[in-house]
Parts: C-alpha cells; sequence; structure tokens
C-alpha cells in the first residue's frame, strides 16, 4: 500500500527499458531502486557521495514482480526503511504506475556502510542514520 511508503520519487522509463516483450525489463527495476535510494540518500539525508568517509555499499537486492509497465509509463517509487543496524539498513521500495495504486514490484536493497579507504564496516553516520529513523515503515 502507498500508504507504508515514506518517501517518494517519480521515475520515467525510457525508450531502451523496454524489452522485446514489450515491458520494461526485469534488471530495470534494480536500477529504479538504485535511483530513489541513493537520490534520497544524497539530498534528503546528506550523503558526500565524493568525501565522505563512510559510503553504503548493496550486499544484498531482491525484487518480485506482480504486473508489468512500458514505456512511457513513469513509476511512482516508494521507499522506506524496514531494518535499521549498526552499520547496515535495508530499503524498501514499492513501484506503482504514477497516479495509481496496483503495485508493480516490490523490492528490498541492503546497505552496509563501510570506511571509503580499508571497507571495513563502520557505524552509519549519525546524520545519516537520523534521516533513516524518518523513514521506518509501519
Amino acid at each position: 500500500m502507498r500508504a507504508e511508503y515514506r518517501h517518494w520519487q517519480r521515475i520515467p522509463t525510457r525508450w531502451a527499458d523496454n524489452d522485446v516483450y514489450g515491458h520494461v525489463n526485469n534488471v530495470v527495476h534494480y536500477a529504479f531502486m538504485d535511483t530513489v535510494i541513493n537520490t534520497w540518500l544524497i539530498e534528503k539525508a546528506g550523503l558526500d557521495i565524493h568525501h565522505g568517509a563512510a559510503i553504503g555499499l548493496c550486499v544484498e537486492s531482491h525484487c518480485n514482480y506482480k504486473s508489468s509497465i512500458s514505456f512511457p509509463e513513469a513509476v511512482d517509487a516508494g521507499l522506506r526503511v524496514g531494518h535499521l543496524g549498526r552499520s547496515s539498513v535495508r530499503y524498501e521500495v514499492g513501484f506503482y504506475p504514477e497516479d495509481r495504486d496496483d503495485v508493480v514490484a516490490e523490492g528490498h536493497f541492503v546497505h552496509v556502510f563501510v570506511d571509503r579507504g580499508s571497507r571495513k564496516p563502520v557505524e552509519i553516520p549519525a546524520h545519516l542514520r537520523t534521516a533513516m529513523e524518518g523513514l521506518v515503515g509501519a
């Protein structure tokens, strides 16, 4: 349900997103997840992707497909946090056709935060954790 997500971003599909079967190919949904999560981290949570000491690395991703969309439709990507650990976060994403309530796909994406140089796990920086707490789902 749309109400379970705390942040929304509309993502337009592109001509190249369609496959030979006439719908957005399954791998594109993973790019959509990456887009909504990282846009939120940069614009809303203040992640410094160029110079920050800690970076988030994807260690797990998954997607369940419910129905299809095709170019030129846009998709509304809803974002929430399903689990917030010491150094990891599980984002949950729901994809909906723009202005409709029928879910197209639901997925999750796990980031482990690591030191930029050593790649060893570190605690999620306080400013990111605070922002993430605002996305914790119901």
